[in-house]
């Protein structure tokens, strides 16, 4: 049995048709242009597009032909009480896959950005409750493939623009080791399921940390792979450029295994550039012996740090020491020097293609779903329902665009080979950097009397170890390293080479095969 896309069989709306464009309505698109077109101008311009504009009418008679949806599912239901532990899921609904592959037996979470066919989707978001995708994302497609069973959609931070679990539009997702307090962000449902114990993985997204700090929260491993390592396509895109999605499990073993099933090009997606993959399980028991690590000094010691993390940290390092790899502590400046650029330029790039570009990522190859664009097209902003995250970077975004022109999006792209070189000069000494995932555990949740400065900082604070990697492209993962006095995990954070996930899997498997980490 195969679900039908929801536009087969009807190739084209009524709205979609277009009759040619009359004088004034070009004579208008001149003046947005910054032209005075004359009505022999508008004439003249009229009878030469007019064969173009009779094409594209043709263009929308098409069939999209987006890929085929192969497993059958119904549209789920929102849980409510016990029905949804922490708050994480947005909806429960059952897709079981192959009948037999290396996923087999395995259940899975979706973060809500990511689309699933007939199953709503709203990204976090009030503006778009009620959106309902025709077509799976590659990840759920391959998935399914490897045998997983889907058990429904996680909720995730609106618009995925914080880090704090509390702006998702149907309230706040809690700590699966302490209620109460943040499960983290943005993908806060893939964390809470998979560390409370109700799946055994979970797709997240990354575009500032959004999997490994909900990972370091909830006490699992979360990797961000390589920027087009995985398939993006039919994922709700923040900024094209620092879009990422990959695995949450409560394992480093299920990880790797989770990243062979998704990893790969698509045929789709144009962040897929000289992809590399490997099959990451053929390294979990290959030990450190021969690894350098490099302690990140401006990993430690930032002014959000928390003690107890730094020295749960170190005292990670010295146990990857202990089992034979060569570790010490040096100076990476850039680690930092990133911050200053990253959040001017991502949060141009998400006005230009999320806000004011209803998510079509300009001069990108992708699959773009109908429904998606019409969603956007009708939606309206609605900016007045927007937590104050969104309105901040979203101000943020228009003042840089209005004021520079695009000028701080070009820096912010023009910089981005230096800092790699940079990187990869450091990666040429070393196979892994080592620092916090978070600087500090779980936040607690905002209450009646957190000011909204208070809490737009909750949202921030926990990224000045994650963001970079996000813009520099390079795989990092978090796996938890012990646990506070106040009973919340800690997460390590090991950072590699481009496509060198198998080296980052190398020294995360060992050190959880050799640790208790919860006695920590």
């Amino acid at each position: 049995m195969r679900l039908k896309n929801q536009v087969t069989g009807r190739l084209f709306k009524e709205n979609d048709m277009q009759k040619q464009p009359t004088k004034d309505e070009i004579i208008a698109i001149g003046k947005e242009l910054g032209a005075e077109y004359t009505q022999e101008d508008a004439e003249f311009l009229g009878e030469v597009i007019a064969p173009f504009v009779d094409n594209a009418n043709e263009t929308m008679k098409l069939d999209d032909k987006l890929p085929p949806v192969k497993y059958p599912r119904t549209p789920g239901y929102q849980p409510e009480g016990s029905d949804n532990p922490y708050n994480a899921w947005y909806v429960k609904s059952e897709i079981k896959g192959a009948s037999d592959g290396p996923l087999k037996g395995k259940t899975v979470a979706l973060k809500d950005n990511v689309l699933v066919a007939g199953v709503p989707c709203m990204n976090g978001a009030s503006v778009l409750q009620r959106y309902v995708p025709e077509v799976d994302a590659t990840v759920v497609t391959r998935l399914l493939d490897a045998g997983a069973t889907i058990l429904g959609k996680a909720h995730c931070e609106y618009f995925c623009l914080s880090g704090s679990s509390d702006t998702t539009d149907l309230a706040p997702v809690q700590n699966p080791y302490k209620a109460g307090y943040s499960a983290g962000g943005s993908s806060c449902g893939s964390g809470a399921l998979v560390g409370g114990g109700i799946v055994d993985m979970s797709i997240g997204g990354d575009q500032g940390g959004s999997i490994r700090m909900p990972a370091s929260f909830c006490g699992i491993v979360g990797l961000k792979p390589t920027h087009g390592l995985v398939p993006y396509s039919g994922i709700m895109s923040m900024e094209t450029s620092i879009d990422h999605t990959g695995p949450m499990t409560a394992d480093v073993k299920d990880n790797a295994l989770m990243l062979e099933a998704i990893a790969g090009p698509d045929g789709w997606d144009s962040r897929q550039i000289n992809v590399v993959t490997n099959k990451y399980t053929d390294f979990l028991d290959q030990g450190v012996k021969d690894l350098k690590i490099g302690i990140v000094k401006e990993g430690f010691s930032r002014e959000e740090s928390d003690l107890e993390v730094d020295k749960k940290v170190k005292a990670a390092a010295e146990k990857l020491g202990s089992l034979g790899a060569e570790v010490e502590e040096i100076s990476v400046p850039m680690h930092n020097d990133i911050g200053t650029v990253f959040m001017p330029m991502i949060s141009e790039g998400m006005i230009r293609q999320l806000t004011f570009g209803g998510g079509l990522g300009s001069g990108q190859y992708g699959f773009y779903p109908r429904s998606l664009v019409d969603k956007n097209l009708t939606n309206g902003l609605r900016a007045d329902e927007f937590p104050d995250t969104v309105h901040a970077l979203s101000a943020l975004g228009a003042y840089c665009k209005k004021k520079w022109g695009g000028r701080i999006y070009a820096r912010g792209q023009n910089l981005r080979p230096w800092f790699v070189k940079q990187y990869s000069d450091v990666f040429k000494k070393y196979d892994l950097l080592l620092m916090p995932t978070t600087p500090l555990p779980a936040v607690e949740l905002p209450n009646e009397g957190t000011t909204r400065m208070e809490r737009i900082s909750m949202a921030w604070c926990m990224l000045g170890n994650t963001a970079s990697y996000d813009y520099t492209g390079h795989p990092a993962i978090s796996l938890p390293c012990g646990m506070t006095s106040n009973g919340l995990p800690v997460g390590l954070q090991l950072v590699a080479n481009h496509f060198c996930e198998h080296t980052i899997y190398r020294a995360a498997s060992a050190y959880e095969n050799n640790t208790d980490w919860k006695s920590l």
